[in-house]
Parts: structure tokens; C-alpha cells; sequence
């Protein structure tokens, strides 16, 4: 065989080798980032270019929804399902844990042989067996909790978006660097690694920005951002909801400072991409986990995160994937977060598990403009605080023309009044202006027929399906366990000397030593530990900031345990306990 011959069938080869290659995906999800936030919108304040240019190379959808907050769709990107079906259906108190037996999208690709790691924000349950690391990703640095600046910032690490403490694979870690910057350089770091060994990847970007505190924000970003006139005046008019007088402008700098970090990062992640020559068999998604949280420019939707109306749902999802998915709005098809799973798998070419319940179906069709039925569907959004979702609380059923609302607010988890159902058509006013519920009672009565049967449906996913979920402690996957006031129950007042109790289950009976960590007290106090029969208690000096327990006895079995200081007839709660079992 000539030289000639061998090159052509080594090439042949190659190119057959490469055709056959799984894609990479890159999932990046930002945090309170709202739909007019960005300037591909029509937001003429922020700098987005990068944004920008990948929406103009990417294919969309007109109409892409996900839950009116953070939790909840993070469920349901993970695993398909409606969040009402996973356990995790507020975004605290206990109920921000996903439940263990649920499926992951990153699960399901580990097993197929994808690399797979998570840089940013998980909010799926910062214990064993809930934490991202436990859930099919092989890789994970995240912060706690719902956010950096949070109730389960580790000691150090509080309200540090720059060189903040974050949590490799369970242990914590010191990072140097603006948050965001941290994610991207680390997950970049990562797949680079995974994608020479020739593994496949799976990267998910959730960053915990732009969601407030706004104190630590890029410092560059926030004087260009200080020298602009925010006032509504210098948005554009829209035939919706028109910009809030009052909107703040410093927290508007704030937060767009922190939106121009993100885009300048997806410059940094084209850019590695088209060095590393993965551009062509790499997906990269984009979107937001619901509506912004701060009022300023939301493209004329109507109100905001919390909220079943447009403002609270509805997400850009820009799809860039080169050569095989032509860019350009592809269709109005109502679509939803459930819809994720089903896509990538597709996308990567791995089935769904047999026996395995998605509610979501794949995009594919859609995103390469298949010809055929893309058949009607209903989809539902509820948002509530609390343990048990209320049947009609703040919530809203949508069709392709239709849309039900339901718009109680957040919060008001406790709804008994009489139903005041509103009804738009979202083909002649998509911002939701006129309700004409009056005019089309049938639509209404079919729609909320829709809706129960819906409520009834992930409501009866299991037995127990709104039971609170319990941490173990003393198993050898995570000793000692660490509790925070993310997790622990109880409602929360105003007053800051608050206080809780944590759901356990002591898995196995032995000793363990608790340290109760805490603000200094001025006076002394008394600190206390309850876990069922086991007790104990200690005097605390002015100034102190731990205390600990040593060679607790606990016996096995569910229980509640309360850490807290007594002073003057009043409990404080700690703010961590950590549960160590000695061996």
C-alpha cells in the first residue's frame, strides 16, 4: 500500500473517530438574572457582548419557562420533573433537599461514561446523601445553601464573593478570585483535563451571581456602572409593563456589574473552546433560574421572581452548537426547565433509564425545525413557602394560547380566600394586561380542570411526597455532618434571635462529639443540646464563639435535634452544629 493510500485511510479514520465522538454539553445557569437583563433583551444599560453574540450564533425559543425561584428549578433542570414531585419545593427551612432516590441528568451520564462536574451553585442539599458530589457528579465545587452571604457561609467565608470559601468534593477550600471568575477557571481547568484523556463532559456552570448581597461586586464593573444615569427614562417603552419609578440605581449598577462579570467569563469559555477545537461538538446552554429579584428593566413582563406571571418564569435559552443547530428563533412551542434532561440525553445519545419518569420531553425536535406535530401541552408553575403546596396558591397553568394565573404572592402560603382566577391570551397578550376570564368561562374551567388533575398528579408521586426530608448522621460518607440554619425548621421572625431544630437520623448508636458553633454573646448564657433523651448543656462567658460536647451517647433512630443558647428566658439558635462520630 502506497504512503498516499495509508494517509487517506488514516484520515478516514480519524474523521469516522471524531463523527462517532459524544458531545460535550455545558449547562450555564445564572442566579436572578431577569429576562431584560442582558442586551440581546433590549437593555440598553448592560454590557453584554458576549451574551450578545452567542444569542445571534445560537438557536432559541420564544417561549422557555422555569419556576419562579432558585430551588425548584434547579430541581427540575436536574432531573426533568416537576419540583412538587423531588422534595425540593421552597428554597430553605429544610425543604431546599432534593430527595436521595431521585434520577440526576448528571447520574444518568456517569454511568454512560460522561465526565461530569458542577462549579458554582447546587442548592439541592448541602449533606450526605444530597450533595452534588452524591448525585452523579464526579467533580464539584459549590458553595453552600441558597448563596454566598447566606446562613450557611462557613466560618471566614461570610458574604465573600471574592476569594470566597468553597467546598471541593466535601472538603472546604480557600479560592482566590471573584466567584464567578472562580467557576468558570476551575470548570474550564476541569473539562480541559477530562476532555484530554478523551472523556466526554458534562459541565454545569450555576453561578450564584447576580443574586444579592450587592456589597462585593467587580470593582472595575461597578465604577463604569456608577458614572451611568440609571433612570427609567433611558430604557425602552414596551407595549407591557413599563420600568418602576422607583427603581434604585445604585443596586441596578450593583447588579449589572456582576451581569457584565458573567458575560465577560462566556468570552473566556468561547474562547477556550475554539483554542481547544471543541466549539463544533460542544452544546452550550444558556439561561436563568427565574425572574429578576431586583426591579429595573424586564422587557415589559409583568412583575417578578416569586411570581407566576411572565416576569417570574420566563428565561431566555440560547443553544449554541455549531453545524448542528441552525441559529435564529426556531419556534413558539411552549417549553419548560423539565425539558433539559430529556434533551441532553438525547443530544449525548444516552436513553432515558427504563422505568424512569420524566415530565419533560426532548427539544430536539424543535431546535432542528422538524417537520410535524408538536403536540399542545399544559404546563404548570407553582411557587409557595412552606411544607405542603396549597391547591391554587400563587400559581398558573399555561397552553400554547392560554394562560391561568392564580397570582396570591409568595408567602402567603396559608390561602383560604375565594378564587380569583385571571386568564390572558398569550398569543394576543403575551405581557399579560388584560384578563379575560369573563369573556371564555370555559377555557377557565378547563384549565383549572387541567391544573387539579396536574396538583393531584406530582402531589401523589409517593406516599409521603411532601414529608420533610431527614440528615443522617454517623455514616462513613460524611463524618462529622455539618448543620446549618439552611436546613434546620421552624418559621423565621423578623427579630434575628431566631431559632430552629434540625430532622435527623442517627444512623448508627454509638458516641459522638457536638460542637455548637455561634455568635459571641455580650453576657453569659447557658448553651444547650437536645437529640430525644440525650441532653447536655454548659455555661457560656461573654465573647465565647464555640462550644463542645464530648462523647455524647445517641442511640440509633429519626429525631429532632435543637442546639441553642439561653440567656434571659430566651432561646438564640447556633448558627452550625457539627456532629462528629467517634471511632
Amino acid at each position: 500500500m502506497t504512503v498516499c493510500c495509508l494517509a487517506a485511510c488514516w484520515l478516514a479514520i480519524v474523521l469516522n473517530a471524531s463523527a462517532a465522538k459524544q458531545p460535550n454539553v455545558i449547562l450555564v445557569l445564572t442566579d436572578d438574572q431577569g429576562y431584560g437583563d442582558m442586551g440581546f433583551a433590549g437593555n440598553p444599560i448592560v454590557r453584554t457582548p458576549h451574551l450578545d453574540a452567542m444569542a445571534s450564533r445560537s438557536v432559541s425559543l420564544q417561549n422557555f419557562y422555569v419556576s419562579p425561584a432558585c430551588t425548584p428549578t434547579r430541581a427540575s433542570l436536574m432531573t426533568g420533573r416537576y419540583n412538587f414531585r423531588t422534595k425540593a419545593i421552597d428554597t430553605f427551612l429544610g425543604r431546599a433537599m432534593m430527595d436521595p432516590n431521585e434520577v440526576t441528568v448528571a447520574d444518568v451520564l456517569h454511568r454512560a461514561g460522561y465526565a461530569t462536574g458542577i462549579f458554582g451553585k447546587w442548592h439541592l442539599g448541602d449533606t450526605y446523601p444530597l450533595r452534588a458530589m452524591d448525585r452523579g457528579f464526579e467533580e464539584a465545587l459549590v458553595h453552600r445553601g441558597g448563596g454566598i452571604g447566606q446562613n450557611s457561609d462557613p466560618p471566614g467565608g461570610e458574604g465573600k464573593y471574592t476569594d470566597p470559601i468553597l467546598f471541593r468534593n466535601g472538603k472546604p477550600v480557600a479560592m482566590k478570585g471573584y466567584c464567578t471568575d472562580v467557576y468558570f477557571t476551575e470548570g474550564i481547568r476541569w473539562a480541559e483535563r477530562e476532555s484530554r484523556k478523551g472523556r466526554p463532559f458534562f459541565l454545569y456552570l450555576p453561578t450564584n451571581a447576580p443574586h444579592d448581597p450587592y456589597r462585593d461586586v467587580p470593582p472595575d464593573k461597578l465604577a463604569y456602572y456608577k458614572q451611568q444615569s440609571i433612570t427609567p427614562d433611558r430604557f425602552p417603552k414596551t407595549p407591557g409593563q413599563p420600568v418602576r419609578s422607583d427603581i434604585n440605581a445604585d443596586e441596578l449598577a450593583r447588579l449589572y456589574a456582576m451581569i457584565e462579570n458573567i458575560d465577560d467569563n462566556i468570552g473566556r469559555l468561547f474562547a477556550w473552546l475554539d483554542r481547544e477545537k471543541l466549539t463544533d461538538n460542544t452544546l452550550v446552554l444558556f439561561l436563568t433560574d427565574n425572574g429578576e429579584a431586583t426591579w429595573g428593566y424586564n422587557a415589559g413582563l409583568r412583575d417578578r421572581k416569586t411570581s407566576p406571571y411572565e416576569g417570574g418564569i420566563k428565561s431566555p435559552l440560547l443553544a449554541h452548537w455549531p453545524g448542528k443547530l441552525q441559529p435564529g428563533v426556531c419556534s413558539d412551542r411552549i417549553a419548560a426547565h423539565i425539558d433539559l434532561m430529556p434533551t441532553i440525553l438525547e443530544v449525548c445519545g444516552v436513553p432515558v433509564p427504563a422505568g424512569l419518569k420524566l415530565d419533560g420531553r426532548s427539544l430536539m425536535p424543535l431546535w432542528k425545525r422538524e417537520p410535524g406535530n408538536w403536540p399542545d401541552r399544559t404546563l404548570c408553575f407553582q411557587m409557595h413557602r412552606g411544607d405542603v403546596p396549597v391547591r391554587y396558591h400563587n400559581c398558573a397553568a399555561r397552553t400554547q394560547r392560554w394562560k391561568l394565573v392564580h397570582g396570591t404572592g409568595f408567602g402567603t402560603e396559608t390561602f383560604t380566600g375565594d378564587l380569583k382566577l385571571e386568564l390572558f391570551d398569550m398569543v394576543a397578550d403575551p405581557y399579560e394586561l388584560h384578563d379575560v376570564a369573563a369573556e371564555h368561562r370555559d377555557i377557565v374551567v378547563d384549565l383549572k380542570r387541567r391544573y387539579d388533575a396536574w396538583f393531584d398528579d406530582v402531589g401523589s408521586t409517593r406516599p409521603d411526597n411532601y414529608a420533610p426530608l431527614r440528615i443522617p448522621l454517623g455514616t462513613p460518607h460524611e463524618n462529622p455532618v455539618v448543620l446549618t440554619r439552611q436546613d434546620w425548621r421552624g418559621i423565621v421572625p423578623a427579630k434575628k434571635k431566631f431559632n430552629g431544630h434540625w430532622l435527623v437520623n442517627v444512623t448508627e448508636s454509638g458516641n459522638y462529639d457536638v460542637t455548637l458553633r455561634f455568635k459571641p454573646m455580650k453576657k453569659p448564657a447557658t448553651a444547650r443540646f437536645e437529640l430525644g433523651d440525650a441532653k447536655a448543656e454548659q455555661p457560656v462567658c461573654g465573647g465565647t464563639e464555640t462550644v463542645l460536647f464530648k462523647n455524647i451517647a445517641l442511640p440509633a433512630g429519626a429525631g429532632q435535634l435543637e442546639a441553642y443558647l439561653a440567656a434571659n428566658n430566651q432561646k438564640v439558635g447556633v448558627m452550625f452544629v457539627e456532629v462528629l462520630r467517634r471511632r
